[in-house]
């Protein structure tokens, strides 16, 4: 899977950085981010939709007409709907998601931001979302956004991963090396 997540991001990076510099020169940065959010947003509530684009067996040809449809239909901003038209005739579709990703990042980077993948056992109350954004934004001097995942396996505590740094604190990992440490005393 890492390695097949690796092929999608060296697809997806020439893409996004295509639609940010566009995006850039025609000052419409905020624009273009919420619009693909609006897209990331439809195939993470539409599991028919995610499929449809992800499908090897439909022809770029017939997921461009598709698409045009759709976009005709709502009201997508033009460099959004231009650079799905264009993915789509390129039969990319299956890396998207990646692509939304490498233009939020870009995106984030230009206004100072980072992003911190969090996740926690139990979904994180808005006070100790902040307090964590808090915290890490005076660790790292920059402004933090937090992409929350929730697994319950964790059991409690929570893991931290801001660019390569990871820090683990759930008590799952505690319970795993307490189980390690055992095995080695007897």
């Amino acid at each position: 899977m890492a390695a097949q997540n690796s092929v999608l991001t060296q697809i997806a990076r020439p893409y996004a950085s295509a639609l940010f510099d566009l995006a850039r020169g025609e000052n419409q940065l905020a624009q273009v981010e919420t619009g693909l959010s609006d897209i990331s947003r439809l195939i993470g509530e539409s599991e028919d939709f995610s499929r449809y684009l992800h499908s090897p067996v439909i022809t770029a040809d017939v997921k461009a007409a598709a698409l045009e449809a759709i976009l005709g239909k709502a009201q997508v901003n033009p460099l959004v709907a231009n650079f799905l038209k264009l993915v789509a005739r390129n039969g990319r579709l299956f890396a998207l998601d990646q692509m939304i990703v490498g233009f939020r990042e870009l995106a984030a980077a230009a206004r100072g931001e980072t992003t911190a993948d969090v996740t926690s056992a139990s979904p994180l109350s808005a006070a100790q979302a902040q307090a964590l954004s808090d915290t890490l934004k005076a660790r790292l001097g920059k402004t933090v956004t937090l992409n929350q995942f929730v697994d319950p396996s964790l059991i409690g505590g929570l893991q931290v991963k801001v660019g390569s740094q990871m820090i683990d604190s759930s008590l799952k990992t505690k319970l795993a090396a307490m189980k390690i440490a055992m095995k080695e005393v007897g």
